[in-house]
């Protein structure tokens, strides 16, 4: 009886392990229609072979969850901008380490090699992505050497990259996307390797660009992309890797700010269960800045400034590392394996700075920010892509850099594309609910006879030109908040130890650069929040 009991037990989990992969597996013939997928009768082209998303260059994963956001202890500013909330974010990637002046370098070369500043038509390219070296600078300092060095010598090249504004950040990150994708078409065989060269050696040939090549493949390249296929072109027809394909990686971008506070607490190592354990102060573990472990006693775990005139300690033991930047890994990561998530440089993240939280409207993936665009469509009825390159000018005069040659031309969406929608009604949606009375207390207070209804009235200076320098000096200006206002997060060299707990941000104009402020870009995981099939349900760090 007992062997009749085993022989069924297994017959029928074989029966139930076949029926399911059959349910599960990826079937070359349509569930939907009967239709066989990739062939010529269905018309219907899909990778129903898809292993998931390819790991990008410098990129680490980080398996998404539920966290509690913001502040609940040691508030010593007093500024209450990051009342805690509990949110959830969905997994992604983070840059191991923040840019380093090597990474910013590459893109440097790159921009002065396709776009020479001596020919007029792409004056103002190169000069736009440049590093402002003069943030060094300090009345009472002498900082020179940082000011002709710290940028290009050897000597910084694992050294954050510092001087660089938010918008020049957010430029380096559309580039970064373009030239992984293509290398990636290439690798795959939809372009060939005169694609690297193309824009250097076919005549009017522009760069590649990610958004142009899905929306409009044939305009690539200047419309040359024809004679840049790969191996998979077939005999009488051009092949393209689409969406559908899963080649191509989205999109490097700046992280949110959920996102890097996420990251930066790594509270995966505390967890039990589905519960946290404690809370960390830092990164790390524990709620001091010395590591007490073997030969690395008493140093510091991030790079910070000790106290008044202590950048780094005594001579014959710098315990930090430096006495300004050091190098991205000088210190250890965290228990999600990212460097420098404390100290070193505080970065930029992609959130317009507001003091309220409004996780009443979203406890997903919180972000504010979101100015949504689409492609412009000509009278072809094909997405239309800039064949020169488009520069502006910033309030404080320096260039800014808003899509290179090649890049698809977007525009705000319309009336028609928000109406009776649900979820949102406008195209820009930085200030949204801003000056609400749910999101205000006595707003309405501060409002003096002819005040724009605004919750955040920032000074609005116009832009500089080589005459007048305009600067707006009304008595009635309340705030520096403005909708080009961007968060900062994390400590720096410069910085208390305050500022190392990842709940801690500051603000500043997208247009502004210092000697303390750089940056890491993140990708969007696409697919399961989680990769693997571990489910342990005890994890603890040394465990």
């Amino acid at each position: 009886m007992k062997l009749f009991k085993t022989v069924a037990y297994i017959a029928l989990s074989g029966l139930i392990t076949m029926s399911c992969s059959k349910i599960g597996s990826k079937s070359s013939v349509s569930q939907g229609t009967g239709w066989k997928i990739n062939s010529k009768e269905s018309m219907f082209n899909y990778n129903n072979q898809f292993k998931g998303q390819q790991k990008a260059p410098g990129l680490v994963f980080i398996e998404g969850g539920t966290f509690t956001m913001g502040r609940i202890q040691d508030d010593v500013m007093r500024d209450w901008n990051n009342i805690p909330t509990q949110q959830y974010v969905k997994s992604f990637y983070l840059d191991e380490t923040e840019v380093t002046n090597q990474m910013y370098m590459e893109y440097l070369t790159y921009l002065k090699t396709v776009y020479p500043p001596s020919e007029e038509q792409y004056k103002g390219i190169y000069e736009a992505a440049l590093p402002d070296t003069l943030v060094w600078r300090n009345q009472l300092s002498y900082n020179e050497d940082m000011v002709n060095y710290y940028l290009r010598h050897p000597a910084y090249s694992e050294h954050p990259v510092v001087g660089v504004s938010w918008v020049q950040a957010k430029n380096y990150a559309k580039w970064r996307t373009d030239r992984v994708n293509e290398r990636i078409l290439v690798e795959k065989g939809f372009l060939s390797e005169e694609a690297f060269y193309a824009p250097l050696t076919k005549d009017n040939a522009t760069p590649f660009n990610t958004q142009t090549y899905i929306n409009n493949p044939s305009a690539s390249y200047n419309s040359v992309i024809d004679e840049l296929q790969g191996k998979q072109k077939k005999e009488t027809e051009n092949v393209y890797a689409t969406t559908n394909s899963g080649v191509l990686l989205p999109e490097y971008r700046l992280p949110t700010e959920a996102e890097w506070e996420y990251a930066a607490q790594a509270q995966a190592e505390n967890r039990e269960y589905n519960n946290y354990r404690g809370r960390k102060k830092y990164p790390w573990d524990g709620n001091y800045t010395r590591t007490s472990k073997n030969k690395r006693a008493g140093d510091q775990l991030a790079n910070f400034k000790t106290s008044q005139g202590d950048y780094g300690g005594i001579a014959g033991w710098h315990e930090d590392g430096g006495s300004i930047t050091t190098a991205v890994r000088n210190n250890p990561p965290n228990a999600f394996g990212l460097y420098g998530m404390a100290g070193n440089v505080a970065e930029w993240v992609a959130d317009v700075y507001r003091p309220i939280i409004e996780d009443g409207l979203s406890d997903f993936n919180y972000f504010r920010g979101n100015v949504y665009e689409k492609a412009a469509i000509g009278q072809d009825g094909t997405t239309q892509v800039y064949t020169q390159a488009q520069l502006d000018t910033l309030i404080n005069g320096k260039l800014s850099l808003k899509a290179l040659p090649g890049e698809t031309v977007k525009v705000p969406l319309e009336d028609k594309d928000t109406y009776l929608r649900a979820n949102f009604s406008k195209s820009d949606n930085r200030n949204f609910r801003d000056g609400d009375l749910e999101s205000s207390t006595d707003f309405y207070r501060f409002l003096q006879e002819g005040d724009n209804y605004s919750m955040y009235n920032a000074p609005k200076h116009q832009k500089r030109d080589s005459l007048i320098e305009a600067f707006d000096k009304s008595n009635n200006r309340t705030t520096l908040i403005s909708d080009n206002t961007r968060v900062i997060k994390g400590g720096s060299w410069k910085d208390r130890a305050y500022w190392l707990d990842p709940a801690t941000r500051r603000f500043l104009p997208d247009y502004m650069a210092t000697d303390f402020i750089g940056f890491r870009c993140a990708m969007s995981h696409l697919g399961s929040d989680s990769r693997g099939k571990d489910k342990t349900p005890f994890f603890k760090a040394g465990k």
